[in-house]
């Protein structure tokens, strides 16, 4: 084998095992959500603040990480980040209140914000724009595989030995992992591309040439909406399966891991072959594929949720058909923005690209999903128990069906973005042209 071609290969291992680790990290939180809720009682609100408060910080460093990725060392920067993840997630077994677990979960969300930036940079310079959508599931198999065995070995963790061990056991692996990384040669940018432009840049600033890239406005916009869907799902899944569905923590996590995990990651690797095979004919061909499929996810998601109390395998099969068709999504996206922008600016754009997607998306779902919950439970709580004071523990007996009727917004939601992202897909042939005859002097 050619000696660039496996030092690719071994580099996107990496990568995709450092994507992996970062969601398993990150999904500690939503594996361990009932005991965690028993233990402190907090509300379905304050569970959607502690996803929540970690979002946003990571939302916000990432831009300055993005220009770190485009101008620094990406390969030393994902190495710092990974072990300050690391550290903090461990630590957080250690929390004795709710305040200090969203203390230590924001730090540990400025350590992940340098994974996705620094990561596809390094993807977009090892491969080509043929094979990148491929490249790009690999590394983003890691979301499906690392939220899968988190819900697994978290959920299992947390019954035998309590929700802290849990967080503990996820954070160790990493400081190994962190010195993996150090053995990835940085390469040089822009090395993939058909006609190799190094570091060259359209002039200007490179937030507005992002955001003055229409393709950019709308993918932004689908990132938003699909990551309000996906972080309401993975966050309050494994309770909705307790709750409504009668599942013990472990068989929770455990049906979690396989939506999420098996099927989600078979998703993930759909979307890369499906992505690369329909660029190759059309340029917005990345695009298309992604909306068909969560076009196709929505009546899925709303059969999903119609089953009843109880009907664990009806309500597994027609989730996992829903989950496959949402996890096509990231592998397309993030090859397109790719193509939208040249080497140097890919960072960048993967920054501006993710503060959107979790400021406006991932922020919001966990915490509107659980208001939501809330709401519905003291509303049929209201309508059954006329008269009596609401105490905090009179609403267990509703929490269930609050939750189911809260989980619909997540199918309603998935028709408002295949339409943006078919609106995106119209302009994206005109805007990677325009960026490639830019960067040659010439005039779109």
């Amino acid at each position: 084998m050619d000696p660039s071609r496996a030092r690719a290969l071994y580099a996107l291992a990496v990568l995709f095992s450092v994507n992996a680790f970062n969601f398993f990290d990150r999904q500690v939180l939503g594996a361990v959500t009932e005991p965690l809720r028993r233990d402190w009682g907090l509300t379905d609100t304050q569970l959607g603040w502690l996803g929540t408060a970690f979002i946003l910080l990571y939302a916000v460093v990432g831009l300055p990480f993005g220009r770190l990725a485009d101008s620094w060392n990406r390969k030393w920067l994902l190495t710092l980040g990974l072990t300050v993840w690391s550290a903090l997630t461990t630590v957080s077994g250690l929390s004795r209140s709710f305040g200090s677990l969203i203390a230590l979960r924001l730090g540990a969300g400025v350590g992940e914000a340098t994974c996705a930036p620094a990561s596809t940079s390094l993807i977009g310079d090892f491969f080509r724009s043929g094979e990148r959508g491929r490249a790009m599931s690999v590394f983003m198999l890691g979301l499906p595989v690392g939220l899968s065995l988190s819900y697994l070995i978290s959920g299992a963790v947390a019954q035998r030995f309590g929700w802290r061990s849990a967080f503990i056991w996820a954070g160790l692996p990493g400081f190994f992992l962190a010195l993996l990384t150090l053995t990835v040669r940085e390469p040089v940018r822009g090395m993939s591309e058909e006609v190799n432009v190094g570091s060259a840049r359209r002039p200007g600033s490179p937030y507005l040439l992002i955001l003055a890239t229409p393709s950019m406005l709308w993918i932004i916009a689908s990132g938003a909406l699909h990551n309000f869907n996906m972080y309401a799902l993975s966050t309050f899944l494994p309770a909705f399966l307790i709750r409504y569905h009668g599942a013990t923590i472990q068989n929770a996590g455990f049906i979690s891991g396989v939506l999420i995990g098996a099927v989600g990651g078979a998703g993930t690797l759909l979307g890369g072959w499906a992505g690369d095979a329909m660029v190759r004919r059309r340029r917005e061909g990345r695009l298309l594929v992604a909306g068909l499929a969560i076009l196709a996810s929505v009546p899925a998601g709303f059969l999903a949720l119609s089953q009843g109390p109880g009907s664990i395998a009806g309500f597994t099969l027609c989730q996992a058909l829903a989950s496959l068709l949402m996890y096509v999504y990231y592998p397309a996206i993030y090859s397109t923005i790719h193509d939208l922008l040249e080497p140097s600016l890919r960072g960048t754009g993967m920054a501006v690209y993710f503060l959107a997607m979790y400021l406006f998306g991932a922020a919001l779902g966990p915490v509107a999903t659980g208001w939501l919950s809330d709401h519905f439970a003291r509303s049929l709580y209201a309508s059954t128990e006329r008269g009596v004071p609401l105490l905090q523990q009179s609403l267990e007996p509703f929490r269930a069906l609050g939750l189911l009727r809260a989980m619909y917004v997540v199918p309603l939601l998935g028709i408002l973005l295949a339409a943006v992202l078919f609106a995106g897909s119209r302009t994206v042939a005109r805007d990677v042209e325009r960026m490639k005859a830019s960067l040659r002097g010439e005039s779109a």
